[in-house]
């Protein structure tokens, strides 16, 4: 598959552009609630007041990991190869918008991206939603195909699938979970930018 001719990219962040920190079961256990579940929609269901009190403790939570991020190797060089060639570059994660400038910057990708193209789960509907992508091709007017969804797990691809966009799974541990729903699946970015037309 030939991706030169995309000309906006979008990237999930933790665990795509960086390497995955998250133990998400022992974020629910400090944070008292199901395991197995998704974190961010559980607490959909709370009573307000308990919510916010959790949702602050895990914004804390993920800014510690935010300040020990690491980029995902080859990151740094995709990222170039793609703004060389004019591509307009965005992200959207389930993070808030604060860590994931935090966790950018730690990890010396922060000026690959305009602020307003770094959109967090305050700013859009968490992914699967396809909500964030729409925003962000609004925003530079461009339409789905024209658009690419790269990411690690099955909720970005997800939302790539339902806003239309091509999506790339990044499957960095080779277990080839989600990759029905991906029109490419590559095992690291390296391999990502020969398809970019890197």
């Amino acid at each position: 598959m030939n991706l030169s001719q995309h000309t906006h990219w979008i990237f999930d962040m933790d665990g795509t552009l960086t390497v995955a920190m998250h133990n998400f079961e022992a974020i629910r256990v400090t944070l008292g609630l199901p395991l197995g579940q998704p974190i961010l929609e559980t607490l959909e269901t709370l009573p307000p007041e308990q919510a916010d009190t959790l949702r602050r403790r895990l914004a804390e939570i993920e800014l510690e990991l935010a300040l020990q991020a690491k980029p995902q190797a080859g990151a740094k060089e995709l990222l170039f190869g793609l703004q060389r060639r004019g591509v307009k570059l965005g992200i959207l994660t389930r993070n808030t918008r604060q860590n994931a400038y935090e966790t950018l910057r730690v990890c010396g990708l922060l000026d690959f991206f305009e602020p307003d193209c770094v959109l967090g789960r305050e700013l859009a509907a968490p992914k699967p939603s396809p909500q964030g992508i729409h925003k962000l091709l609004d925003y530079w007017g461009a339409s789905a195909s024209a658009a690419v969804m790269v990411g690690d797990y099955r909720f970005d691809l997800e939302a790539g699938r339902r806003a239309r966009t091509t999506t790339v799974y990044v499957d960095v541990a080779g277990n080839g979970h989600w990759t029905e729903q991906a029109d490419l699946r590559v095992q690291s970015l390296g391999e990502l930018l020969t398809f970019a037309g890197g």
